[in-house]
C-alpha cells in the first residue's frame, strides 16, 4: 500500500470510530474510505470490517465496563440480529437494492422526524430503565428487523438501532448506545470471519485504521459516557443525511 493510501483512511477511520461510537453509522464514512484509497469492493469491505471491529468492540468494553449492559438482555439480542441478518442476506436474493433505496427515502425523514421531536426521542437519562415483557419484546423485535436489513442493505443499523432503542423500548440513550455496540460487535466478528477465510483483508493498512478507528470510538463513547448526552441527537441527523446522500448518489 502506497503512504497515500494511510493518508487517506486513518483520518477518515478515526472520525467513522467517533461518529459510530455515538450514533452508528460508521460504515457511512470508513468504507467511502478504503474505496478512495483504491481498494477492490470486497478487499475494501473486509479490511473495513477487520478495522471496525476493533473500535466496535473497544467501544463496547467501556459500555459493559460503566454497567450499562443488561446481560440478559444483551445476550439474546445477539441471538436475534444475528437471525434477522441471515434472512437479510437470503432477502437480498431477490429483492432489489432499489427497491430497498427507494424504501429507505420515505424512512429516513420519518426517522429524523421521530429524532428532532423532542416528545418522541427523549434522553430519559433521570428514568431507570426497566427490563419489562414488553420492553425485552421491543429489543428483540427491533434486533430481528433491523438485524435483517444489515443482511439485506446494512448502512445506519447502528443508528436505526439506537433510535428503536430509545424511541420504543424507552431506554436512555447511554443504554441504548450500549445494547446497539453489543450487537454491531458480534455481527463485525461474524462477517470479518468470513472476509478472513478468503483473503479480503489487508492487515497493514487494516492495523493502522484499527488504531485510529479505536482512538476514535475512545473519544467518542467517552463523550457519551461522561458528558451531556445531548449530543448524540445531532450526530444522528448527521449520519441520517449522509446515509440519505449515499443513496442518491450511490457512492
Amino acid at each position: 500500500m502506497s503512504l497515500m493510501s494511510f493518508v487517506i483512511v486513518c483520518p477518515m477511520l478515526f472520525m467513522a470510530g467517533f461518529v459510530d461510537s455515538i450514533a452508528g453509522g460508521g460504515g457511512l464514512i470508513s468504507l467511502p474510505a478504503y474505496l478512495l484509497a483504491g481498494l477492490p469492493i470486497h478487499t475494501a469491505i473486509g479490511t473495513n470490517k477487520f478495522s471496525s471491529a476493533f473500535g466496535t468492540g473497544l467501544a463496547t468494553f467501556r459500555y459493559i465496563k460503566s454497567g450499562l449492559v443488561i446481560v440478559g438482555l444483551a445476550i439474546p439480542s445477539v441471538f436475534f440480529g444475528f437471525a434477522g441478518s441471515a434472512i437479510g442476506a437470503r432477502l437480498s436474493l431477490f429483492v432489489s437494492e432499489s427497491i430497498l433505496k427507494s424504501l429507505l427515502v420515505v424512512v429516513l425523514p420519518v426517522a429524523a422526524f421521530c429524532v428532532l421531536n423532542k416528545r418522541i426521542f427523549k434522553m430519559n437519562e433521570n428514568i431507570e430503565f426497566k427490563c419489562t415483557k414488553k420492553a425485552f419484546l421491543i429489543v428483540m423485535m427491533s434486533a430481528l428487523i433491523i438485524g435483517m436489513y444489515d443482511g439485506l442493505y446494512g448502512p445506519g443499523t447502528g443508528t436505526f438501532l439506537i433510535i428503536a432503542f430509545t424511541v420504543f423500548a424507552r431506554m436512555n440513550v447511554r443504554q441504548a448506545n450500549a445494547h446497539t455496540k453489543v450487537i454491531n460487535f458480534s455481527t463485525n466478528i461474524a462477517a470479518l470471519a468470513v472476509y478472513l477465510m478468503h483473503g479480503h483483508v489487508i492487515f497493514t493498512l487494516g492495523a493502522a485504521a484499527a488504531l485510529s478507528n479505536m482512538l476514535g470510538s475512545y473519544l467518542g463513547s467517552g463523550l457519551v459516557l461522561t458528558h451531556d448526552p445531548k449530543i448524540v441527537k445531532p450526530i444522528i441527523i448527521f449520519v441520517l443525511i449522509l446515509l440519505l446522500v449515499k443513496i442518491i448518489t450511490g457512492f
